[in-house]
C-alpha cells in the first residue's frame, strides 16, 4: 500500500511548512457517508467565511459609532475558531466515519454541540461579544443605518451556519445510533487506547481477511492402496 502523504491544508511551496493532515474523502470515507462528511467540511468552510464577514461588519460597527472591542474580538474569533473548528470537530467526524470510532463520534457530538450553541449566541449578537448578530444589527439602525446594513450580513450567515450545524449533528446522531453506537463503546476505545490512531475500515477488513485466517499445514501424505491400518 502506498504511503499516504499529508495534503491538508494545501500550502504554497514557498512557505517552509508542510501540511498536517491527510484528507481524501474518496479514499478513506465509505461511499455511503462521503456526502455527509463533505457537508460537515463545507459547514466548516462557510463558518470561517462568516467569521471573515463578521470582521468587516464589526469594523463598520466601530466606524459607525460602536465599540472597538467588538472588532478586536472578531479578529480573535477568526484566528481561534478557524483552526480549532477543523481540528476539534471536523477531524473527529472525519475519523469517526473513516474508522467507525465511537470515541471520535462522542468527541464530535460534544465539541460540535458546543460550537452550535456558540453560533446561536453569535447569531443573536450580544454587544461586546465581537459578533454582529440580529440584536446588535437591529438596535444599531437608530445610530447608523449604513453600518447596520453591513451588520445584517454576518447575522444572516451565523443563522445559516447554526441551521446547517443542527442538521448535520442530527444526521450524524441518527447514523451513529442506528449503527449500534454507544457511550460504552467510546469508553472501551479510551481504555484500550485505540482512540489515538483508530485503524481505517479498509485496514480492519484487511486484517480480518488476511492475518486473522488460520494457517494450515501442507497436504499430508496418505498411505497408498490397502496399507491403511
Amino acid at each position: 500500500m502506498a504511503e499516504k502523504v499529508n495534503n491538508f491544508p494545501p500550502l504554497p511551496k514557498f512557505i517552509p511548512l508542510k501540511p498536517c493532515f491527510y484528507q481524501n474523502f474518496a479514499d478513506e470515507i465509505p461511499i455511503d457517508y462521503q456526502s455527509l462528511v463533505k457537508r460537515i467540511y463545507h459547514v466548516w468552510i462557510f463558518y470561517c467565511m462568516t467569521l471573515v464577514v463578521n470582521i468587516i461588519a464589526c469594523l463598520a460597527w466601530w466606524i459607525g459609532g460602536g465599540y472597538g472591542v467588538n472588532f478586536g474580538l472578531a479578529i480573535l474569533w477568526l484566528i481561534l475558531f478557524s483552526p480549532c473548528g477543523y481540528v476539534c470537530w471536523f477531524r473527529p467526524a472525519y475519523k469517526a466515519f473513516r474508522s467507525d470510532s465511537s470515541f471520535n463520534f462522542m468527541a464530535f457530538f460534544f465539541v460540535f454541540g458546543a460550537q452550535f450553541i456558540l453560533t446561536i449566541l453569535q447569531a443573536i449578537g450580544f454587544s461586546g461579544w465581537g459578533a454582529c448578530g440580529w440584536l446588535a444589527a437591529i438596535t444599531f439602525f437608530g445610530t447608523n443605518v449604513a453600518a447596520a446594513v453591513f451588520m445584517l450580513f454576518p447575522a444572516i450567515m451565523f443563522t445559516m451556519s447554526a441551521v446547517a450545524m443542527l442538521i448535520c449533528i442530527l444526521r450524524v446522531h441518527k447514523i451513529y445510533r442506528g449503527g449500534g453506537g454507544s457511550f460504552q463503546k467510546a469508553q472501551d476505545e479510551w481504555n484500550s487506547g485505540t482512540w489515538r490512531n483508530p485503524p481505517s475500515r479498509e485496514a480492519q477488513y484487511n486484517n480480518f481477511s488476511g492475518n486473522s485466517l488460520p494457517e494450515y499445514p501442507t497436504v499430508p501424505n496418505y498411505p497408498p492402496g490397502n496399507q491403511w491400518p
